[in-house]
C-alpha cells in the first residue's frame, strides 16, 4: 500500500455539530474532594439514562440535588462532575432512571445534538460518554475486583490502587469526492450492512461517510487508506483532515477526512460491512439535504460529522 499524501490544514470554519462547548472541564478541582462536595450543593445537576436526558422547549433539564429522585434502596447515584460554566456555575451528571418533569421528553444526542446550545451540547456529550465508560469499567481487568469512581467521576480505582482513566477509541470517517467543485462533482457514500437488518427504519436508504476504527500501529490517515480499500475497493488520494468529534456510541472519537477517489474505478463491497455504495452528484445531495422529497436516498442525520463532511462538501 502507497503512502497517502499528507493532510492540507483548511482554513477557520464552523466546527462539526458536536465539537462545541462552552464548558470549562476545570480538571483541577477533580482532586479536591471538599470542594467537589461543596459544589453539588449548588450545583446544575443533569441526569443520563440509556444515552438519554430529559429536554424541555430546546434546553437540557437540569435539576439541584435537593430535586433528584431518590432511588428506592437509598442508595447514592455516583456523580460525574462536568466542569463549570463562564459564571462558575458548576455542572454534574448522574445516571439513574429520568424523572417526571411536567412539558419535557427523553431526548438523545442523535436527535437534537445540533439543536442545542453550546453549553447544553458539551453537557450532554460528556454526560453520556463520561457514563458509558464507567457502565463497561464497573471490573478491574487484571483482577475482576468491583472498582470504585474517584476524582469527580473521572478515575476508577480498584481495591489494590489500580487506576484507570476515560478511554476513547479513535475512528476516522471520510468523504470521498472527485475533485470536481461544481454541481456535477461527485462523493462516494455507502449504506452500512448494519442498517439492511429486520427492523431497520422505512424509507429511503440512508448512505453516509465510510468509516471505521484506528489499528494499533497505524496513523488516521493509513486508517482511512485502509478503509476505504477494505469497505469498496477503491484507492484515495489527496487526504485533507476536516475536523473530529467525540460519538459516545460507545466512546469513539471520530477524526473526520475528505479524500478524492477516481469515479471510473470499480466499486468491489465488502458485503460484511457494506449493503451498497454509490456515486452521489453535488445537485443531488444539496436537494436531499434541503429537504427535497422524491428522492431513493437519504443522508447521515445532522448531529453526525457524517452530516457535517456532507454538507461541507455539497455547499464548497
Amino acid at each position: 500500500m502507497s503512502t497517502p499524501d499528507a493532510p492540507v490544514a483548511r482554513g477557520a470554519r464552523r466546527p462539526p455539530p458536536l465539537a462545541r462547548s462552552a464548558l470549562d472541564r476545570a480538571a483541577h478541582h477533580r482532586t479536591d474532594p471538599e470542594w467537589l462536595e461543596a459544589a453539588w450543593d449548588r450545583a446544575r445537576i443533569l441526569v443520563v439514562s440509556d444515552g438519554r436526558a430529559l429536554a424541555a422547549e430546546g434546553r437540557l433539564v437540569l435539576l439541584r440535588s435537593t430535586e433528584l429522585p431518590v432511588a428506592s434502596d437509598g442508595a447514592l447515584p455516583e456523580r460525574m462532575f462536568l466542569g463549570v460554566d463562564a459564571d462558575g456555575v458548576p455542572y454534574f451528571a448522574v445516571a439513574q432512571d429520568l424523572p417526571d418533569v411536567p412539558g419535557a421528553a427523553p431526548v438523545g444526542l442523535r436527535e437534537v445534538g445540533h439543536e442545542l446550545s453550546d453549553l447544553d451540547a458539551g453537557l450532554l456529550i460528556t454526560a453520556v460518554s463520561l457514563h458509558n465508560w464507567h457502565s463497561r469499567h464497573r471490573y478491574a481487568p487484571g483482577s475482576g475486583a468491583v472498582m470504585e469512581a474517584r476524582e469527580g467521576g473521572w478515575v476508577r480505582v480498584d481495591p489494590d490502587g489500580t487506576h484507570a482513566w476515560p478511554r476513547t477509541d479513535p475512528a476516522v470517517i471520510v468523504l470521498i469526492h472527485d475533485g470536481d467543485p461544481g454541481p456535477a462533482g461527485r462523493c462516494l457514500l455507502g449504506h452500512n450492512a448494519a442498517w439492511t437488518r429486520p427492523g431497520a427504519p422505512a424509507g429511503p436508504r440512508r448512505y453516509s461517510c465510510l468509516a471505521g476504527f484506528v489499528e494499533p500501529g497505524e496513523s488516521a490517515e493509513q486508517a482511512v487508506v485502509r478503509e476505504v480499500a477494505e469497505e469498496v475497493g477503491v484507492a484515495v488520494r489527496e487526504l485533507h483532515y476536516e475536523g473530529s468529534q467525540a460519538w459516545p456510541y460507545p466512546g469513539s472519537l471520530m477524526l473526520g477526512f475528505s479524500a478524492v477517489a477516481d469515479p471510473d474505478a470499480p466499486v468491489r463491497l465488502d458485503p460484511t460491512e457494506i449493503a451498497d455504495a454509490r456515486w452521489f452528484s453535488r445537485a443531488d445531495v444539496r436537494a436531499v439535504l434541503g429537504g427535497a422529497t422524491g428522492y431513493d436516498f437519504a443522508v447521515a442525520p445532522p448531529s453526525s460529522i457524517a452530516h457535517y463532511l456532507i454538507s461541507e462538501w455539497a455547499f464548497a
